[in-house]
C-alpha cells in the first residue's frame, strides 16, 4: 500500500493532481503558512518557475521546494 497522497490543483487553468508523501503535504503547508500563501498558490507559484524545457516533474520540484527550506531552517 503507498503512503502517497494526491491532491488536484488549477495550474494554469488545466486541472492536474500531484501524489507525495503525507510528509511533503505538511512541510509544504508549513512553507506556504510561512510565506502568508494557501498551499494551491505555493503549488502554482512551484509549477511557473519550473520553466519549459528540460524541468522536472512537478512532484519532484515540491519535494525540492521542501528540502530546501528544511535544510535552511536548521
Amino acid at each position: 500500500m503507498s503512503n502517497l497522497v494526491k491532491r488536484s490543483f488549477t495550474l494554469a487553468g488545466h486541472r492536474t493532481s500531484v501524489a507525495l508523501e503525507r510528509e511533503f503535504w505538511s512541510a509544504l503547508e508549513a512553507v506556504a503558512a510561512r510565506r502568508g500563501l494557501g498551499l494551491a498558490r505555493l503549488v502554482a507559484a512551484v509549477d511557473a518557475g519550473r520553466g519549459e524545457e528540460g524541468a522536472p516533474p512537478l512532484a519532484s520540484a515540491l519535494r525540492l521546494l521542501a528540502l530546501a527550506e528544511a535544510a535552511n531552517r536548521d
